[in-house]
């Protein structure tokens, strides 16, 4: 009989090699996933390695092998979330790719698990400075990745002028739907996704 790193002991048909367990990647997502559910459900402060480990069907050391705490397990989620579903928008236009980049980022935020986990991971950040750090860290890469690419596209293309103001240009790029759908989590009417797009545009050209 032989156990593997995250299984059962099932008959082995041979020695299994030395050195360190292999962890199954299908037990990784599954935990990920249950952290996600788990963060929506009962937010950062009550959630526990217990509750992951019940709600992903595996025991606490299958967690405890790839992640040494819950904030580490978190904040490796945080990571995931920043760059999860962001494109790499190439229309040939700076409004069109502005315009891919707010509808693909504008259905992440009104996911229903994304609009609990990000307001409360905020408001931990404001308690636990490795939070804040890691948030800033990674969702601000995750954005400032993608938003870069555009206006380099765009400058190639002499759509935007060189030498402008590049973080006063990705602050342009991602403040504003953040702030309608993070912070005042107001509905977007129709049409609005076309308008920041073009106005957007618009101001970028002036820089």
């Amino acid at each position: 009989m032989t156990t593997n790193a995250d299984g059962p002991q099932t008959p082995a048909r041979r020695r299994a090699p030395a050195g360190a367990a292999v962890l199954r990647e299908d037990v990784t997502e599954a935990i990920r996933a249950a952290v996600f559910e788990e963060l929506a459900a009962v937010g950062y402060a009550r959630m526990s390695i217990e509750g992951i480990a019940r709600r992903a069907g595996v025991g606490k050391t299958a967690v405890y092998r790839r992640w040494r705490s819950k904030l580490h397990l978190v904040l490796d989620v945080v990571s995931a979330l920043a760059v999860m579903g962001l494109p790499a928008p190439d229309t040939g236009t700076l409004e069109g790719d502005l315009r891919l980049l707010y509808q693909v980022t504008s259905r992440a935020l009104r996911h229903p698990v994304a609009s609990q986990i990000i307001p409360d991971l905020q408001a931990e950040a404001a308690r636990n400075p490795d939070i804040a750090a890691a948030m800033q860290k990674t969702l601000r890469e995750g954005q400032e990745g993608v938003a870069s690419g555009i206006v380099a596209a765009a400058r190639r293309r002499g759509e935007i002028r060189e030498g402008a103001d590049e973080d006063l240009a990705l602050d342009l790029i991602s403040g504003p739907l953040y702030w309608r759908s993070v912070v005042i989590r107001g509905q977007l009417p129709r049409g609005y996704l076309d308008a920041l797009a073009r106005t957007t545009a618009a101001a970028l050209r002036a820089l």
